[in-house]
């Protein structure tokens, strides 16, 4: 079989991580860059061609229908920021590419739905980054709750407390000015993991947002959460991009019916007690690089998908239920109140 053939569509941050997993995968070939910036187009050019030979240097163009016109291609990869995708999911749908989009797929629910719904009248599939659910703590807590040693989760607190400097030369800027920016750049990566990890849907949300003096977000980087799942689950989320300490502070923890799921970092320290133990028992996890390993198992299932027909991971419409919920956050702490997620 011919390689999948990717377009990389915008060439910031996260861009260079999906060209190395692309270039490491013996079944994916990066054949297109698309960029509006001159100089990214011919750095990202130039170590494309020596990670994969100078035989293969990708055509680089400034739109999506310049690059998709000028070689042939699979698939629309899509680095870009979620706000503006119109033209880009357009050109996609155009030229029958399939689509990986970065999270959020848009920076509106309206948008996002748009989206969904041209990428399913073109007939071509979209998934979304959503590369959490491939970390490998993820996949160990999700276990924990399907093997029912602990018992079925009831209820749970997860917080997050970080001081993100959106001005480090590695970080991509746009967060700084949009609106909402931990709702939509970060709790959607938490909200999406409780949906994916719970295996549950979100009935209901409280929330309150805002912003603190010291912020350097000009919209609020501080959420606070109420959300009850089906099945009976309740969840009390807070977030901030605002923390005025470097150290990053991570706990979700689950209460279940006889004992309790813990993880203390973003990326491991994963453990588990029952109500009389003294101490949380470790849950071994595998050796990983963050950001890295967590791309490649998502690249891999994608490819799977279009390989051996194996079910599309990350779609956009199950990525619309986790955008519900930023939705109904932003509702809620405009006044709305308590926001019923089948209203949406």
């Amino acid at each position: 079989m011919m390689p999948l053939r990717f377009i990389l569509v915008g060439l910031g941050a996260r861009s260079r991580i999906w060209r190395r997993v692309l270039h490491e995968h013996p079944d994916c070939r990066l054949v297109g860059l698309v960029d509006t910036d001159d100089r990214r187009l011919v750095e990202a050019a130039r170590e494309s061609s020596q990670a994969a030979g100078d035989s293969a240097t990708p055509f680089v163009g400034a739109t999506l229908d310049e690059v998709a016109d000028s070689v042939d291609a699979d698939v629309a990869l899509l680095c870009t920021p979620p706000g503006g995708r119109h033209s880009q999911i357009a050109a996609a749908c155009s030229a029958g590419l399939s689509i990986l989009a970065e999270k959020p797929l848009a920076d509106t629910l309206r948008d996002a739905e748009a989206h969904v719904a041209a990428a399913d009248e073109a007939g071509v599939p979209l998934a979304v980054g959503l590369n959490f659910r491939y970390l490998a703590v993820t996949e160990a807590l999700k276990e924990l709750f399907s093997d029912d040693r602990l018992g079925p989760p009831e209820f749970g607190r997860f917080t997050y407390e970080r001081w993100r400097d959106g001005h480090l030369p590695h970080l991509n800027k746009y967060p700084l000015t949009m609106g909402q920016p931990m709702l939509w750049e970060q709790s959607i990566h938490h909200f999406d993991l409780m949906r994916f990890v719970y295996d549950a849907e979100p009935v209901s949300i409280s929330a309150r947002t805002f912003n603190p003096s010291w912020s350097m977000y000009a919209d609020d980087a501080n959420v606070g959460v109420l959300i009850s799942f089906t099945n009976g689950i309740e969840v009390t989320y807070q977030g901030t991009w605002a923390g005025n300490w470097q150290q990053m502070g991570f706990e979700w923890r689950t209460e279940c019916q006889r004992g309790v799921a813990v993880q203390r970092e973003m990326f491991g320290n994963l453990g588990y007690a029952f109500r009389d133990d003294a101490a949380l028992s470790t849950v071994p996890l595998r050796a990983e690089e963050p950001w890295v390993d967590d791309a490649r198992g998502l690249l891999e299932d994608f490819v799977s998908h279009f390989r051996d027909g194996t079910p599309l991971p990350c779609s956009g419409a199950d990525h619309l239920n986790s955008l519900r919920m930023v939705e109904a956050c932003i509702r809620a702490s405009s006044g709305e109140g308590t926001v019923r997620l089948n209203e949406l």
